[in-house]
């Protein structure tokens, strides 16, 4: 019984990694923007820093987290990038 609930767990906490879309193209005013998410995947090893609260679609996605989460992380990490034209590509 507890290979059956290990073996579920690791399951439920690699579901991210196998369906998540490699690529994703996020339509914005100043240029598309691709966020390369196996790539954070990979590095992060974790999904709370985007997100907050569960794995799956940010309802709350936009300029302003962005700006502050995706943005800020880079500049913290001093990794990724942090002006305008490096993320929007017109």
């Amino acid at each position: 019984m507890k290979i059956l609930i290990a073996t579920v767990t690791v399951v439920m906490l690699s579901a991210g990694n196998i369906f998540a879309e490699d690529v994703i193209v996020l339509p914005a005013k100043n240029g598309n923007v691709e966020f390369h998410h196996k790539k954070h995947q990979e590095m992060l090893k974790t999904c709370m820093p985007c997100h907050e609260k569960k794995p799956g679609k940010i309802e709350v996605f936009g300029k302003d987290f962005a700006h502050k989460t995706c943005k800020g992380c880079h500049e913290e990490r001093k990794a990724g990038p942090t002006k305008c034209n490096e993320c929007h590509k017109k």
